[in-house]
């Protein structure tokens, strides 16, 4: 039985006539019958009864077809599929490039955003991701250290093949610390601890972000480098590597661009926008150059010898200043009543010592000016000074900006916009040190090693900054979404015992809203999977019968 397709000319039209035919022998002759006609059937039908009747024996023996194919689950795919069709998106392929070296930092960096830990935790990742089939890498833990070295010897020419594009003409600059568990890190050191942990050796961090608060290149010194002497480098790189030319604007807080620095930036023609201390603030008040009446919720502006002075005042900012204080003073005198009662218990009890004590925590507070304690027998007594409480609270909620950029560049408005950018950078950090990328610990020593975690840190920023984009208008964190693209496995398909495929099976609603949003098509299957092996030479067999 077989469908005999042929064209029927009338008059001026040509038709295909489809029939349902079959074949006989008759006499030893052939001779054909026709059994229906299928011309009215669509185009797919016709190959859909054509199809079915050239399998028509396999058809008759479904069990042995369900025998024949045998499914297994293979590595989750998802993430790493997305990941790298995102890191070719955004350059990041194209500027490690292909070589093996280049296939092991941007594995360093995937696994960075799917699943935090040290190389050792990276290795067994991609043991169950399908590192091998879509990179085709064979290494182990030694191999991604050993790979940190070429990182960190290959930085610049990385980031400039990445962000050179993207630098623009406004930067972002600031500084941060990360602490380390360890003594034996090469760029360990004590010094100005921002994570508020005594007695811990850190390092510092610059980070250098464009002005839509897109990493161009992180820097790495030891941990006793104070912020300010950190800032020149960066202004050599934006006029050797970034093509500084045109109006180039730093911007950096109070405690990085200073007279130094502004110094340093001059020579090289750029500009800068930060802001001034609160003494500075009060310098200026007395010589006259600011007064207190400009400081309003509407932003005000004083030129001075070249300098612009942007002011504000912050009534939110001010409210939450005047509550802490008055916090403070209750917390102060709530001391001082519960230090007369024990001194009224215990007659033996020594005033002095109460009072040295309320003293001392007066000044921690930071309130010690705004009060006087003293001793009056055996009872203290504390008197709020109200003067000195409105002059402390004369300042609330101010702030002022500086900046050498002529008016015809800049408005004040857009001054301030661009130094509250700098919001980015932080965001960064907190991205990169806790929230989702975790740059601690570290699990390395040599200081080449330590720049080349600190760089895949940042081009994972890089990735998670782009899915964030991409993905706002979903209600997940992005590694929430990762964690869900992670679920989706390879189907691994053997037919007959011939070699397997790997195939991709159709993800979930979900799953497939998020890839739509990050514009990215994933393949129904592996045509020719990359073969790769991945193992580790820290084996958990021998940790266990040691234990």
């Amino acid at each position: 039985m077989y469908v005999d397709s042929s064209t029927v000319r009338r008059g001026d039209k040509v038709y295909t006539r489809h029939l349902l035919r079959e074949s006989f022998r008759h006499e030893g002759k052939v001779k054909h019958r026709t059994l229906a006609n299928l011309s009215s059937c669509s185009a797919e039908e016709v190959e859909a009864i054509r199809l079915a009747l050239s399998h028509k024996h396999s058809l008759a023996n479904l069990g042995s077809i369900k025998e024949s194919v045998k499914l297994c689950q293979g590595r989750s795919v998802g993430a790493v599929a997305v990941l790298l069709e995102l890191a070719k998106q955004v350059g990041l392929v194209s500027a490690l490039g292909s070589e093996r070296d280049g296939s092991l930092a941007l594995w360093q960096v995937m696994a960075r955003v799917i699943d935090q830990g040290s190389r050792l935790s990276a290795t067994r990742l991609a043991r169950s991701h399908a590192v091998p089939e879509l990179l085709g890498l064979s290494f182990n833990e030694n191999d991604l250290y050993a790979n940190l070295d070429w990182l960190s010897e290959h930085q610049s020419e990385i980031e400039n093949r990445l962000f050179r594009k993207e630098a623009g003409g406004l930067f972002l600059y600031d500084v941060t610390s990360s602490y380390l568990e360890g003594e034996c890190n090469e760029l360990a050191a004590f010094g100005y601890n921002r994570d508020g942990k005594r007695g811990k050796r850190q390092i510092v961090v610059g980070l250098l972000c464009n002005s839509k608060g897109q990493p161009l290149c992180i820097e790495v010194v030891e941990g006793n480098t104070q912020d300010p002497k950190t800032f020149v480098s960066q202004v050599k790189k934006v006029s050797e590597r970034f093509g500084g030319s045109g109006e180039i604007t730093f911007v950096g807080d109070r405690g990085m661009i200073k007279s130094g620095q502004i110094e340093a930036l001059g020579e090289k023609g750029f500009h800068y926008i930060t802001a001034i201390t609160k003494p500075q603030i009060e310098r200026l008040l007395g010589e006259g150059v600011l007064q207190m009446s400009l400081f309003d919720d509407a932003l005000a502006e004083v030129q001075n010898e070249g300098v612009r002075y942007i002011l504000r005042r912050n009534p939110l900012r001010a409210q939450e200043m005047t509550d802490s204080r008055k916090e403070r003073l209750d917390t102060l005198l709530k001391a001082t009543d519960e230090r007369n009662v024990y001194l009224t218990e215990h007659p033996r009890a020594k005033p002095g010592v109460a009072l040295n004590w309320l003293n001392g925590r007066a000044q921690k507070l930071g309130i010690k000016s705004c009060v006087s304690i003293e001793l009056k027998e055996r009872q203290i007594v504390l008197v709020q000074d109200e003067a000195a409480i409105l002059e402390q609270a004369r300042l609330d909620g101010c702030y002022a900006m500086k900046t050498d950029l002529p008016v015809e560049c800049a408005s004040k408005e857009e001054v301030h916009t661009r130094y509250k950018d700098l919001a980015q950078v932080e965001w960064a950090f907190r991205t990169a040190k806790t929230t989702h990328l975790e740059m601690r610990p570290l699990y390395v020593r040599l200081a080449t090693r330590t720049r080349g975690h600190a760089l895949v840190v940042m081009l994972a920023y890089r990735l998670v900054q782009e899915l964030a984009n991409r993905w706002n208008s979903v209600d997940l964190t992005v590694q929430e979404g990762i964690d869900l693209l992670a679920k989706l496995c390879l189907v691994e398909v053997q037919v007959n015992g011939q070699a397997p495929f790997a195939k991709i099976p159709e993800p979930d609603t979900e799953t497939a809203e998020l890839l739509r949003l990050a514009k990215i098509q994933l393949p129904s299957a592996l045509a020719a999977p990359k073969k790769g092996n991945v193992s580790t030479k820290n084996k958990l067999q021998k940790q266990r019968k040691a234990r």
